[in-house]
């Protein structure tokens, strides 16, 4: 006998109850593009339709230190760009696509990304999923991002059975609050390249499994489900969520020397991360100083579960405890250096 479908109330409880789980498994969830405006996560937007974010962002490093307005990419040379975005794949039509989006914005909209939905999706190279990643991300309205991750958990939650982006967007809009709209979408995408993947999914190390009405797509057994899942980063090298963000929500990550570079220090696993901000080291060159350790002699600390720091909040801790005399000083210093050494963000992060 067939199962009957879920009433429409059951689906909205299950739809919510597995972004609160999603949130739970990822606090950090965020746009893996990194911007510092409105027109650089356009253009960045554009630049990552078949390709990665990682390899986008290796791009606009150096895209956006020579190109900051819209005026500048309408009057670019358009050879030049095509040698600089080239790695993205499809340079070609890519810088012919943002010399006319730079031209549009000028003549149409003063040089400003327009902040909705109908205006965004007349410009160049944008189409309604391009048009809500800006909108979510860069100007805060709810929206949901439509991508082949989203699309492929939403029919899989059993959130919708359509294939059509824009159907599915209006389907997953009637179960989550307009408020998780942005945030949900990060979550399932991050779900999506690291959990449930097109091929094998990993559903024995699945999170939200026990709600999952497509739970047996993959293997179910944990030790081999494990080996599928991929744990990132999917665009800048960086510490996992738990080692993200200090005592006082400042973002830490060691950069290894200033020269090296913000990835070096941590790609190479040179040592652990400390309380850095915003991947500035704060002691210079990484010498196992400044709350930062070489593996072996963490592990042994760890092991004796002896403090690395006076006043450490936790045995085997490498994060000093920070006196509520340092809160202001602390904030203060978190906004003065939210952009990193090569002047990018990581979307829109912010203290926790």
């Amino acid at each position: 006998m067939a199962q009957a479908a879920p009433s429409r109330t059951a689906l909205v409880r299950r739809a919510r109850r597995i972004n609160r789980e999603l949130a739970r498994l990822y606090p950090d969830a965020r746009i893996e593009l990194n911007f510092t405006s409105p027109l650089e996560l356009l253009v960045a937007a554009i630049l990552s339709a078949q390709t990665t974010d990682r390899r986008v962002n290796e791009v606009t490093r150096v895209l956006f230190a020579r190109y900051r307005t819209a005026a500048d990419y309408a009057a670019a040379d358009q050879a030049e760009l095509e040698k600089i975005i080239e790695p993205t794949g499809y340079f070609r039509a890519k810088a012919k696509t943002l010399i006319s989006l730079g031209q549009a914005l000028c003549d149409r909209f003063g040089g400003e990304v327009p902040d909705t939905l109908e205006e965004l999706v007349t410009l160049p190279g944008v189409g309604r999923k391009t048009a809500n990643v800006v909108l979510g991300d860069a100007f805060g309205k709810p929206s949901i991002v439509v991508d082949t991750h989203f699309a492929r958990l939403a029919r899989r939650f059993g959130w919708t059975a359509q294939t059509d982006p824009d159907k599915i967007e209006h389907d997953v809009a009637a179960l989550l609050p307009p408020r998780e709209w942005t945030a949900a979408s990060h979550r399932v995408i991050w779900h999506g390249r690291r959990v449930c993947h097109a091929r094998r999914p990993a559903c024995g190390a699945c999170g939200v499994a026990r709600w999952c009405p497509s739970f047996g797509a993959g293997p179910t057994d944990e030790a081999t489900a494990r080996e599928l899942v991929k744990t990132g980063p999917f665009s800048w090298p960086e510490p996992d969520a738990s080692e993200r963000y200090g005592v006082l929500g400042v973002r830490r990550q060691c950069g290894g020397s200033r020269r090296g570079g913000r990835a070096r220090g941590w790609a190479r696993g040179a040592c652990q991360p400390g309380p850095t901000r915003r991947g500035v080291h704060a002691g210079g060159r990484c010498r196992g100083s400044a709350g930062h350790e070489r593996p072996a002699a963490l592990a042994r600390r760890t092991a004796s579960g002896t403090p690395s720091v006076k006043g450490s909040p936790w045995p085997g801790s490498n994060t000093p405890t920070v006196t509520a005399s340092r809160a202001s000083s602390e904030a203060i210093a978190w906004a003065l250096l939210m952009r990193s050494a090569d002047g990018m963000i990581c979307g829109p992060t912010r203290p926790v």
